[in-house]
């Protein structure tokens, strides 16, 4: 029979350490057809395939064939070339999980994999983070964690490209366009998007108040109505353009190795719209520009915050990222032009239907 599913999931010398991790795989994958990969010597071969990350990690937080596999992916970026995936995480402390998820999750979207809404099931040693879950499940938390890495197995092999004959495209900046290099990259970017719908809102100037963590019945409230308490530009504009789009495109000048307050404030807001709607069915894609160094970092915090909490797909390579500090060097870099062309017509070809 055909293997449907590939388990990735690298060999852990303490069988101890992963026996938790194979009770819950063992019911998540219950009547899948599957072929297990556990060394980084195996490692290849997965264009075109439904993949499913698992791994181990220790209250150090390493696992050492994991990282031989994070450097298989790095220095072999189209590994993964159309894939589609999720991760598992399996902890022994509270910490680190999630910075392994985003880590990993950058990486193989770099070697061109795509990633669903939500597609971190992450375990730490407590399973405390299960709590709410196992109360919406009425079950303890092991079997929350169960039912999740289950639903994740089933979110994997169901998932199929979505694509608009003329997709709309959100882009939202927090930028001076006179002045800002992300902005002009975004200009490069923008004249290649041919039939599509575009929308920029600029979210500048103090135009955004932060969310301020209402009570969960309060938010509830407003977001029944797709409002927020403090209401403002992202009620009035951001809102119905998020749920009108297909894509939401974000300008991402590299801040102290993280998006700009405007832009955090955004995604914190978002929270209240995200109740009432899921976001399943969008794409996110990122123009980072760093002055110096971490694009990266911000690449992580878009993947932490939008997709693998609000649920907008992760799409291969969805990010742009690119070094300038003085104003307008930008223009300057070698290739620049055809790089935005690229990501423009990889966009579009990720969206758009193609013309008969």
């Amino acid at each position: 029979m055909k293997n449907e599913l590939i388990l990735v999931q690298p060999h852990c010398e303490e069988k101890q350490k992963t026996k938790r991790l194979e009770q819950v795989l063992q019911k998540a994958l219950e009547n899948i057809c599957y072929q297990k990969i556990t060394k980084e010597e195996e490692f290849k071969n997965l264009q075109n395939k439904k993949i499913l990350f698992a791994i181990s990690q220790g209250i150090s937080g390493i696992n050492l064939e994991y990282f031989r596999f994070l450097k298989k992916l790095r220095m072999n970026t189209n590994l993964l070339e159309n894939s589609v995936a999720g991760i598992i995480v399996d902890g022994e402390s509270e910490l680190f999980t999630k910075s392994i998820a985003r880590e990993f999750a950058f990486t193989a979207n770099q070697a061109g994999c795509t990633f669903p809404g939500r597609p971190l099931v992450e375990a730490t040693a407590s399973l405390q983070n299960f709590n709410v879950q196992a109360k919406i499940l009425e079950t303890d938390n092991i079997g929350a964690y169960k039912k999740s890495a289950r639903v994740l197995v089933e979110q994997i092999l169901s998932f199929s490209s979505i694509r608009k004959k003329q997709p709309n495209i959100l882009v939202l900046h927090a930028s001076n366009f006179k002045t800002s290099n992300t902005s002009q990259l975004w200009n490069m970017v923008k004249q290649h998007l041919t039939d599509c719908k575009i929308k920029e809102i600029s979210l500048r100037n103090g135009s955004v108040q932060d969310c301020s963590g209402c009570p969960y019945t309060m938010c509830m409230h407003f977001s029944s109505k797709s409002n927020c308490y403090y209401g403002g530009v992202i009620v009035d504009e951001v809102y119905p353009a998020i749920l009108e789009c297909d894509a939401l495109i974000l300008l991402c000048p590299n801040y102290n190795d993280a998006v700009s307050a405007n832009l955090c404030a955004f995604i914190n807001r978002l929270t209240a719209l995200f109740r009432k709607t899921r976001f399943y069915k969008k794409y996110i894609f990122g123009i980072i520009v760093s002055g110096y160094s971490g694009g990266d970092l911000v690449a992580e915090q878009l993947i932490s915050a939008l997709n693998m909490n609000k649920t907008f797909i992760l799409p291969s390579r969805f990010a742009l990222l690119e070094t300038a500090n003085d104003p307008s060097s930008i223009q300057k870099i070698e290739g620049i032009q055809r790089k935005a062309e690229n990501f423009a017509q990889h966009i579009l070809e990720t969206i758009k239907t193609e013309n008969i």
